[in-house]
């Protein structure tokens, strides 16, 4: 089942720049995959983009919401 991201604070555009910002390339990623994902992206085709498995990033999604 597909998790809701309900947290809110930080928008798509957000996350883009902390990604930006980030010093850890594994950060980065993770966060542009976040974003691409509240931007409406399906959770595979984030995960192909961000070079990670789908269960990758639907593990920190779940951790991120």
């Amino acid at each position: 089942m597909t998790v809701a991201i309900t947290r809110l604070d930080l928008s798509a555009m957000a996350l883009r720049e902390r990604a930006a910002r980030a010093t850890d390339a594994k950060i980065s990623r993770r966060l542009l995959a976040i974003a691409l994902v509240l931007e409406g992206w399906s959770r595979r085709d984030a995960a192909e983009a961000c070079a990670m498995d789908r269960q990758t990033l639907r593990d920190w999604v779940h951790r991120y919401a």
